[in-house]
């Protein structure tokens, strides 16, 4: 059953741009608005299923809530997030998503201190 939720979430082009870009660190809503360049109602809807399914958190950091990828994850969520990220390196809308998040980094300095990078593979503490 597991697998088959996961193919579920996989089966939308925003919900896989959302899982790449929570692959490299924790957003908030807005974040994906500047990001993916859709309305907050679209980006929370598909928030919304991924928290529903299992394959996204949420926490409170004052006024934003936090997304990011749950922090224990099955082994199949964690191959396919992998397959994920070694699927859509030479996809050009996946690599804009990410040009854009890196550009935004700067802006990110309050997010970073409550949820770090996952290079840095500390919990968040919101």
């Amino acid at each position: 059953m597991e697998l088959i939720r996961i193919y579920r979430c996989f089966c939308d082009e925003t919900r896989l741009r959302i899982l790449n870009l929570l692959a490299a660190t924790p957003l908030c809503v807005c974040h994906f608005q500047g990001v993916l360049r859709e309305p907050q109602v679209k980006i929370s809807k598909h928030l919304a299923y991924l928290k529903s399914k299992g394959l996204v958190e949420a926490r409170r950091h004052r006024n934003w809530m936090i997304y990011g990828l749950p922090a224990k994850r099955g082994a199949e969520l964690e191959s396919n997030l992998k397959c994920l990220q070694d699927c859509v390196q030479t996809h050009p809308v996946f690599k804009r998503d990410l040009r854009e998040l890196a550009a935004m980094r700067s802006k990110l300095g309050w997010l970073e201190e409550v949820c770090p990078p996952r290079s840095r593979r500390k919990p968040c503490r919101a």
